[in-house]
């Protein structure tokens, strides 16, 4: 089975995090700490909601891997794998949006 785009860029997250933080972003980030590193996602998320809304394609897809990487940064600070959250929407393809999200209401989402 062939490796997922997201699995190989968290495994170069999880190989840089203990990099000199002088010769590598994600070293740097890990270094910064977990309130810098959401500070960067949601900005991130803010941009590529921003070029979506803006018609922006390909703004649209570099904002999109931004988000990305920040995202697995994120994970990997936080020591959530991406095989947790494969399940998790392996698990939510088994029901309907609207169920799903009306059954999360109240449950701190």
């Amino acid at each position: 089975m062939t490796e997922h785009s997201l699995d190989r860029l968290f495994n170069q997250v999880m190989l840089r995090k203990s990099a000199d933080p002088q010769q590598s972003y994600t070293a740097k980030l890990f270094k910064d700490g977990v309130a810098k590193c959401a500070k960067k996602l949601g900005e991130e998320g803010v941009e590529a909601a921003l070029a979506g809304a803006l018609g922006d394609h390909k703004g649209l897809v570099a904002e999109s891997a931004d988000l990305l990487y920040h995202l697995t940064v994120m994970w990997a600070i936080a020591g959530v794998t991406p095989g947790e959250v494969y399940a998790e929407l392996h698990e939510r393809e088994k029901r309907s949006g609207l169920d799903d999200k009306a059954g999360r209401k109240g449950v701190g989402r």
